[in-house]
């Protein structure tokens, strides 16, 4: 138990001795640096115009900052372990100043923003999202620097259900593929019998059945004993504390849903209705996230996971009053990790082949030893 309890202090590996046995020892890039630049933004744009096109969304801007008093920056979990860079703009000496922070997601902003651009039932909003999060252990899949798809869709009372949400990651799966096919048209030196292309469909598991089947598991190794009998799951659930005193994994109180009861397709009582999207990586050999999603807290459901966190003092946020008082629309929304997904369908061995951001020396040195050309 001492080792699931671990699994939860936060993402990546922790560890550079034990980087280095991860990170693969006979990489070779496919794509040559000019033609992974190319790359990069023709499966970035293809991927924004299909996801736009099958959620019926529409790109807008997104802030880099926001203002420490509106609440809408998000903590990303619930321990308090992962806080925003914080700063004062002093602004006039000081006679109007702001308290503003970075971003670390904009999951929040993204709901408001529904209501700001007067988006119905059905519409929603894309965003080319960027933002910091200082806390993160800085291995081969998690960076300081973080760009994500971050997209927002207002839904109705009678969507806020397990199928309808299923629904939706179905089509944002059905992207994923249509871009890795996208980027092997295009370059089809990525087509290598080492490396298996995506699975056209997902399956779809709650946290709950995944527990059942490997009890004795931290979370972390039973997403990767999973992802070797389905190469491509969507884990519902993402949250709730499981029966062995556990979630699988931390989740904020105050944007998806993770508290709801649902049924599993066995016809067992589950709850949750968000979850991740995982894929076993065949360049790493290891279990990759590329995104996380969720239909969105209501009033209740949102004090019931504030009180079950002991952060009901966050109802003095203009944000979380917004909900509970219906002045914004009810939404489904999530983060596409776009240098993740890059990362992917590039076939790379790190983030920082596909993405210029600050790496310690050790891990840049690890990398030219392994042949790992990180960019800087």
């Amino acid at each position: 138990m001492a080792d699931k309890k671990a699994d939860l202090a936060g993402p990546g590996i922790g560890d550079y001795t034990e980087l280095e046995h991860v990170l693969p020892a006979d990489y070779s890039s496919l794509l040559s640096p000019k033609d992974t630049q190319r790359a990069i933004f023709e499966v970035k744009n293809y991927i924004e115009d299909n996801l736009c096109k099958e959620l019926n969304l529409m790109m807008v801007t997104v802030p880099l900052i926001v203002d420490e008093q509106s609440g809408v920056n998000d903590y990303l979990d619930r321990d308090g372990s992962r806080t925003p860079i914080q700063f004062h703009i002093s602004n006039d000496r000081d006679k109007h100043p702001i308290n503003a922070q970075v971003v670390q997601a904009a999951t929040k902003w993204k709901r408001m923003a529904l209501k700001q651009f007067n988006m119905l039932p059905g519409e929603g909003l894309c965003t080319d999202m960027r933002a910091v999060r200082k806390d993160y252990f800085l291995d081969h899949d998690h960076s300081a620097y973080v760009d994500q798809w971050d997209w927002e869709r207002v839904i109705t009372g009678e969507q806020r259900n397990l199928n309808f949400l299923k629904g939706i990651v179905s089509k944002i799966w059905k992207v994923m593929v249509g871009a890795e096919r996208y980027a092997q048209e295009m370059f089809p030196q990525l087509k290598d019998p080492r490396y298996p292309n995506l699975p056209e469909n997902l399956t779809f598991l709650h946290a709950e059945e995944i527990l059942d089947m490997y009890p004795d598991l931290p979370r972390k190794q039973r997403e990767t004993a999973i992802l070797q009998k389905y190469p491509a799951v969507f884990i519902i659930g993402i949250g709730w504390t499981l029966k062995d005193g556990y979630p699988h994994e931390m989740r904020a109180a105050d944007y998806d849903d993770w508290v709801t009861e649902t049924r599993s397709d066995a016809g067992h009582v589950c709850h949750g209705l968000n979850g991740d999207i995982l894929v076993w990586n065949p360049i790493t050999r290891r279990r990759h996230e590329l995104s996380s999603m969720g239909i969105r807290v209501n009033p209740q459901s949102l004090k019931k996971q504030l009180e079950l966190t002991n952060q009901m003092d966050f109802l003095n946020f203009p944000y979380h009053k917004a909900i509970v008082n219906h002045e914004i629309p009810l939404s489904v929304g999530g983060g596409i990790g776009q240098s993740r997904t890059l990362m992917l369908l590039l076939r790379k061995a790190h983030l920082g082949e596909v993405s210029v951001t600050v790496w310690p020396q050790v891990l840049k040195d690890m990398c030219e030893k392994k042949n790992i050309h990180v960019l800087n």
